[in-house]
């Protein structure tokens, strides 16, 4: 089973669930977590409610929402992968300084624990000032791996970056052979 975590970064989340629905049609069991965020907040994007419901409907299964949910991913319920798809610039900063408090966070930490891989598909307007260290944290952790991802407005946000979420299949391929989708940076 894979868990499939959905972090803030609203304007992402129809890329996501396109690639979600994707890997659950190629026969993915897949396990959907939010953070609070995603859970509690309606948006000019969408409803939370909405979006908990779509997400139960593509992957069959109750979405994770609290801690206490997530904390046996690792330990009792073993993920094959986690994957944060988007995984925002908080998010980032909470994985690379070790930070617990939210769902997403706990499912990273159990899977990690659990020596099983983590794949971050990332979107985040700071990515390329206030994260960059946390990006480069985290590319040194042991079964860390990031969705290539690019500039996506050099003008009006020159320090945003966000994955390639179209690439995040391959990556999943890629990842279960211990390799890195390389060029990171597109």
């Amino acid at each position: 089973m894979i868990g499939y975590a959905l972090c803030g970064s609203f304007c992402t989340h129809a890329r996501s669930l396109r690639i979600l629905k994707e890997l659950k049609n190629s026969g993915e069991d897949i396990l959907p977590i939010i953070s609070p965020a995603v859970g509690s907040t309606d948006t000019r994007f969408g409803k939370a409610d909405d979006l908990v419901r779509e997400l139960e409907e593509i992957t069959g299964r109750e979405v994770v929402r609290t801690i206490g949910a997530a904390e046996p991913l690792g330990p009792s319920i073993p993920l094959e992968a986690l994957i944060i798809s988007p995984c925002t610039g908080n998010t980032i900063a909470k994985l690379a300084s070790g930070i617990t408090d939210t769902s997403v966070t706990m499912a990273a930490k159990a899977t990690m624990r659990a020596d099983r891989p983590v794949m971050i598909a990332l979107a985040s307007n700071d990515a390329l000032s206030a994260n960059l260290s946390n990006i480069a944290a985290l590319l040194q952790k042991k079964n860390v791996y990031f969705v290539p991802m690019r500039q996506d407005d050099v003008v009006k946000k020159p320090h945003s970056l966000v994955a390639e979420f179209e690439l995040l299949p391959k990556c999943l391929s890629m990842q279960r052979e211990g390799k890195q989708l390389r060029p990171l940076f597109l």
